[in-house]
C-alpha cells in the first residue's frame, strides 16, 4: 500500500523532520523485517537522511545550500525564477530507502528522515511504501 502523506511548509526553504510519521506506518503495517522508501514527488523538494540531534546541522546545511545555490544569479533561465530551487532538490534527491528491522527504522544513533523544502511555503505531497521481507 502506498500512503500518499501531505505537509504545510512554512518557510521557502526547510527540513521537516518526518521520522515519527514514516515509523508509524510501519508500526502500523506491522512491517518486522524489509524495507520502506519515502519519495517526493515534486521537483522542488527533496528527500534527505540527516542529522535530527541538533538543530544546526539543518540550519547549516540550508545556509550552504543557499550560499551554493542563491536564490537569485543573473545566469539563471528558468523563467518561472526558482532555479535554486530546482539545484536544491535534485542535490537532496527525491527518495531514500531505509532498511527495516526489528519492525523499526534502521537509523543510526542521530539520522532522521527529512522532507525537504526549496519553493515554499506550500501544501506538499510524499509517498511512504513499506516492502515487507518475504523471507
Amino acid at each position: 500500500m502506498i500512503h500518499r502523506l501531505t505537509i504545510e511548509t512554512s518557510k521557502r526553504d526547510e527540513m521537516i523532520d518526518i521520522t515519527a510519521t514514516v515509523a508509524e506506518i510501519i508500526r502500523k503495517e506491522h512491517v518486522r523485517e524489509g524495507m520502506v522508501v519515502v519519495y517526493c514527488p515534486h521537483t522542488t523538494a527533496g528527500i534527505t537522511i540527516n542529522e535530527n540531534a541538533d538543530p544546526d546541522v539543518v540550519r547549516d546545511m540550508l545556509m550552504r545550500l543557499d550560499e551554493v545555490y542563491p536564490w537569485e544569479h543573473p545566469k539563471y533561465r528558468h523563467m518561472e525564477g526558482n532555479s535554486a530551487s530546482h539545484l536544491k532538490a535534485s542535490t537532496m534527491g527525491s527518495s531514500q530507502t531505509i532498511l527495516i528491522e526489528d519492525g523499526a527504522l534502521v537509523l543510526g544513533t542521530w539520522q532522521g528522515i527529512y522532507f525537504c523544502e526549496f519553493d515554499g511555503p506550500r501544501r506538499r505531497a510524499y509517498l511512504v511504501r513499506t516492502f515487507p521481507s518475504q523471507v
